[in-house]
């Protein structure tokens, strides 16, 4: 055996050299592949993508716009040179009111100037921006990435969704891709380009925050939330995916001091370039209407109206003569699904109305009476306009904590309605103090009953089991909705 081992010695070592060699020509090999790789992808790897290329490519696209408009004069007493102390500029800008000294204000007019940021998305000239940037402006100014400057004409502004088309006299302009920004992701890498605070093509980066976000006064954005970096004067300015595509146009953003906090708000290309194409063709944008008041199904609602869960878009009132009432929609209907898209939340609703051209039929998905149906409703044009008793309280009823009183002819009227109680009293931790009643609310309809009197009222309430939770109809300073009341045990 050990002859044996001895003579197979030198072929074991032979062996074993070889794959030594192996191992280093790969280890060779690995590193010269990892030199080759351009920076980008080796920063992508690790983790942290390179914005390089994008910038070069994209910002000759990416504009600067400035604008002017002339304002009447303020009367007041203006400093030197209007110059004035920061403590009096926080709370009077430029001028001093009367008796503080100075200057006297000449009467006439002064001017007054904005900058935004915006991109070219077509060679000829037609450009995008955030509505609020150009709005009221007497004069648009585009400054180009060559530092051209031309005078740029409005094509149309949306309102709704912040949406401005304007457009100069150029041919040749560099241009953006638009990207898809349905396809958007939660911690997806994205970059901004503008002119905060005038400093022409800053570069920020981030992350996606969230999607589909609703803001207060905006019905019909699903904006994307993101961590860039956002100031005054990056409004209108593209948002890009590492891909180098237009995914958003950055709109708004939440602070409590007037600069970047890192809540950051952009408008969806996909969004943005459906008004911006009805502006080009129409010079207006054409939205669809259903005509009715909604409000979200909290799970109080959603018990009370028999749904598995808390989703849809609840029904508040229906307004006359709209697609919805001309449909056989009604107030308490819980609308679960328009066309091809489930409703989870009632914010979800007027976005997918609004993207239906007018006179064009959709499917609606409703919840009534604890079963489902469906119902075809031709949607409608959004107007240009919005449309859109005795002295003493009387008891409704002890179970529910509830002080009402009659309405008076004129009170109807006034209020639109036909029928209705008044709230006067509302006991602290009762039943209707639970479900948000206050003195001023109109009890309009409980339980799918109408309610025309305090005595009726008195009747439904009194016919309710006990730990039910059943819904009431009410109308609050104008507005019709519901709320889920849980009766308290005798």
């Amino acid at each position: 055996m050990a002859d044996l081992s001895f003579t197979n010695a030198p072929a074991v070592r032979k062996h074993a050299c070889r794959w030594q060699l192996m191992a280093l020509f790969m280890l060779l090999i690995t590193a010269l592949m990892a030199l080759s790789l351009p920076a980008s992808a080796v920063e992508q790897r690790n983790g942290l993508p390179d914005f390089t290329a994008l910038v070069k490519s994209a910002a000759p696209a990416v504009v600067n716009i400035s604008t002017t408009r002339e304002a009447a004069a303020r009367s007041g007493m203006r400093m030197p040179n209007q110059q004035l102390p920061d403590i009096f500029r926080h709370f009077f800008g430029d001028q001093l009111p009367p008796g503080f000294g100075g200057m006297p204000e000449q009467p006439g007019s002064r001017t007054l100037s904005s900058l935004g940021s915006g991109f070219i998305i077509s060679s000829d000239g037609y450009i995008l921006t955030n509505a609020h940037v150009i709005d009221g402006a007497d004069t648009v100014t585009v400054r180009l990435n060559d530092r051209r400057e031309l005078t740029a004409d409005v094509i149309g502004q949306d309102q709704k969704t912040d949406i401005a088309l304007i457009k100069v006299d150029a041919g040749n302009l560099p241009t953006l891709n638009m990207g898809d920004s349905d396809s958007l992701e939660t911690g997806e890498w994205v970059a901004a380009i503008g002119s905060p605070f005038g400093f022409d093509h800053s570069v920020t980066a981030g992350i996606v925050s969230a999607i589909n976000r609703t803001l207060p006064t905006d019905s019909y954005v699903p904006f994307i939330q993101t961590d860039v970096a956002i100031n005054p004067g990056n409004s209108g300015g593209p948002l890009f995916n590492l891909d180098g595509e237009v995914v958003g146009i950055n709109s708004q953003i939440f602070t409590r001091s007037g600069g970047f906090m890192g809540v950051s708000f952009a408008i969806p290309i996909n969004v943005a370039m459906d008004i911006a194409d009805q502006l080009k063709d129409n010079g207006r944008v054409d939205r669809g209407w259903l005509g009715v008041v909604i409000q979200p199904v909290s799970e109080d609602l959603a018990d009370s109206f028999g749904l598995d869960r808390a989703r849809g878009a609840l029904i508040a009132e229906v307004a006359p003569d709209s697609p919805a009432e001309k449909s056989g929609l009604r107030s308490g209907d819980i609308i679960l699904r328009a066309g091809d898209s489930d409703i989870d939340t009632s914010d979800a609703l007027p976005r997918l109305i609004g993207r239906v051209s007018p006179d064009e039929s959709i499917n609606l998905r409703v919840q009534r009476d604890g079963r489902e149906q469906s119902i075809k409703v031709k949607v409608g044009q959004w107007p240009d306009s919005e449309s859109s008793t005795s002295d003493m309280p009387q008891s409704g009823n002890d179970r529910i904590g509830l002080a009402v009183s009659g309405l008076s002819p004129e009170q109807r009227q006034q209020l639109g309605i036909e029928a209705g109680v008044l709230v006067q009293q509302v006991a602290p931790d009762s039943a209707a103090a639970r479900a948000g009643l206050q003195p001023g609310d109109v009890v309009v309809e409980l339980a799918g009953q109408s309610v025309d009197s305090v005595s009726t009222l008195r009747k439904l309430v009194g016919q309710l089991d006990d730990k039910k939770v059943v819904p009431m109809r009410i109308n609050r300073d104008g507005t019709t909705l519901f709320v889920p009341l849980r009766i308290t045990p005798r």
